[in-house]
């Protein structure tokens, strides 16, 4: 296997992560390449070719064994482990993600929760008392994270990915519609569901 995956690749990998992860809890314990398709709308002969890439997981007409294909793609994926992340931002968005189960059924911790509100500083969001944003350095540091979510408004999203990248930082993962100026090599991840909805649009009704 290579040391380092293709964006494409990875990003179908983490796909059919999710999917398996899904069905895992859904108590299926097998799932073939056309289940996986249906689900991620990629083509089930480029699931199996990305699969076959890293060794023999299915059988023709039995399919893949959940259980160890999810293991094997966290491992490909170097999903193991426990991940910490610094989320800023407590509003509603930051309290839907801070409360998401998702995160810990990938070995990801969401470490702190920063805010400037002093209505906000002290209360419990996802299980962790929001922190004051003025603490965000020396937290991440102490914490040892490596990866930030920015949910506050874009007007104070770069002054946020500042401080993080001063922190350490080097992962950012983006939920607001500024575009971020970071150093190379710190990663900008960015989300936005009405970009997200634009593009289904486009491929399914036109």
């Amino acid at each position: 296997m290579a040391d380092r995956l293709t964006v494409g690749v990875a990003a179908r990998l983490s796909r059919y992560l999710q999917v398996l992860t899904q069905a895992n809890k859904m108590g299926k314990d097998r799932i073939s390449s056309q289940e996986i398709s249906d689900y991620t709308n990629i083509n089930a002969t480029q699931i199996r070719r990305d699969l076959s890439g890293f060794g023999k997981f299915g059988k023709r007409g039995v399919g893949y064994n959940i259980d160890s294909l999810l293991a094997e793609i966290r491992k490909i994926l170097r999903t193991q482990g426990q991940h910490n992340i610094a989320l800023v931002g407590a509003g509603r968005l930051g309290q839907a993600i801070a409360s998401s189960p998702i995160f810990d059924e990938h070995g990801i911790t969401v470490a702190a929760v920063f805010d400037i509100d002093p209505q906000r500083i002290g209360e419990p969001i996802g299980g962790i008392a929001v922190s004051d944003y003025a603490t965000v350095r020396q937290t991440v540091r102490d914490k040892s994270i490596v990866v930030g979510v920015i949910a506050v408004p874009a007007t104070a999203a770069q002054s946020v990915a500042d401080e993080l990248v001063g922190a350490g930082v080097k992962i950012i993962f983006n939920y607001s519609e500024a575009l971020l100026d970071v150093p190379a090599d710190v990663a900008v991840h960015t989300s936005n569901p009405a970009v997200e909805l634009l593009h289904a649009l486009y491929f399914h009704l036109t």
